[in-house]
């Protein structure tokens, strides 16, 4: 399920588009603030982001720019109101991936949303913060902080970690963990990647033995989901 952040302040289109997304098999996560938004895409890691330009706190152009100072490769769809060149310049001079003017039809929001998914996704070397509700997880500092406890990760931890989260919701064999994390000149066994799972869980895990995030794909390898 690809997650879509909607960056809005008119409410009642923001929970029409909420409800479209969900219908179409999308994740949906919604704020009508600017700075909350830069909040969320960092914290919660969106597939991509719808933003509007004329928001309360902070314009959508500053949100923008903010979300791609820290996540460049993250796809961002900007609405607008206004229907001159010279906004829709603006927009895509701050990185954003495509523009829409208001009003417009959702199938057609829905197909260019989906055509930039088409793109990619974001890099693993982006993901800087996480959150899993009372679990916050900082991949700069290597550490997990629940309830302002905090627990240290170890190298190859922040690396997993970082690899299952940038392909959250598809299952990431232990032959790609052991490719991607240590190498093709390095020679552990999947029980290293095992082991290693084992550990994460008992740090972001409310009860590690059935696991909400780290999820065991049988005769496949694993899945974040969060």
């Amino acid at each position: 399920m690809e997650r879509i952040l909607i960056v809005e302040d008119e409410k009642k289109l923001l929970s029409s588009l909420e409800d479209f997304f969900k219908t179409q098999g999308f994740e949906a996560i919604c704020t009508m603030s600017g700075e909350e938004g830069v909040r969320m895409a960092v914290e919660k890691v969106p597939d991509l982001v719808i933003l509007d330009i004329m928001l309360p706190d902070l314009s959508g152009y500053d949100v923008c720019r903010r979300i791609k100072e820290k996540m460049p490769s993250i796809r961002i769809l900007m609405l607008s109101a206004k229907g001159e060149e010279v906004d829709k310049v603006v927009g895509l001079e701050l990185g954003a991936d495509d523009y829409m003017t208001k009003p417009f039809g959702v199938r057609e929001l829905l197909a260019r949303v989906r055509a930039l998914l088409r793109r990619g996704g974001i890099s693993s070397d982006e993901i800087t913060h996480y959150s899993l509700g009372d679990v916050k997880i900082d991949l700069e500092s290597y550490q997990v902080i629940r309830r302002g406890k905090k627990t240290k990760l170890t190298a190859l931890e922040n690396k997993i970690l970082k690899h299952l989260i940038s392909h959250r919701n598809n299952v990431v064999t232990r032959e790609e963990l052991l490719n991607e994390i240590w190498g093709f000149d390095v020679y552990p066994t999947t029980r290293t990647v095992d082991n290693l799972i084992l550990k994460l869980r008992k740090k972001i895990e409310k009860d590690p033995n059935d696991p909400a995030h780290i999820i065991t794909v049988y005769g496949a390898g694993y899945k974040f989901v969060g």
